[in-house]
């Protein structure tokens, strides 16, 4: 048989979990945890061996930038489900799915933004005083505003209520 058409119908066939493992850049457990959440689907040999259709290549690849840039499994499964026929994303795809996150990832670089710029005083709840801090001090006047780092959480503040003591 010449080379070309056995390349050719390599191309067609089916990859086995180790080969769609290898090409996509994940571990074979990984493909079938995707696949135990219904991110891509393979099929069964007759020996009940999994095998995958290539379009698993562009749909893990999507799943990976997705969690790339911190988008849940729950909302990547979404995305992928909004697919007709539960088709493989294309480049337009890409673009509309990704533009529903777009707020999403504002919110989130601006969070980490402020993390940043006040890393050096801040360990989360804004201080680094132990006689201020709300593990030592029970009398801390940020409980009445809730759990975990409430100052660097608070909405709207465009400092992130970041500040060396509390007010």
């Amino acid at each position: 048989m010449p080379p070309e058409r056995t390349h050719v119908e390599a191309r067609r066939r089916p990859l086995t979990p180790g080969e769609a493992a290898a090409r996509t850049g994940v571990s074979v457990s990984t493909l079938h945890f995707y696949e135990r959440e219904g991110l891509v689907e393979s099929t069964r040999t007759p020996g009940n061996q999994r095998r995958y259709h290539r379009d698993v290549l562009r749909r893990v690849a999507f799943v990976r930038a997705s969690q790339g840039v911190g988008i849940s499994l729950s909302e990547i499964r979404a995305a992928l489900d909004s697919l007709p026929a539960s088709r493989t994303p294309t480049k337009a795809d890409w673009a509309r799915l990704s533009q529903r996150w777009r707020a999403q990832l504002d919110e989130r670089i601006l969070q980490l933004e402020r993390l940043r710029d006040s890393l050096d005083t801040c360990i989360g709840c804004g201080c680094l005083s132990l006689s201020a801090c709300a593990l030592y001090n029970t009398d801390d006047s940020l409980a009445a505003r809730g759990t975990g780092p409430v100052r660097w959480q608070r909405a709207g503040d465009v400092s992130g209520g970041l500040s060396p003591s509390h007010p």
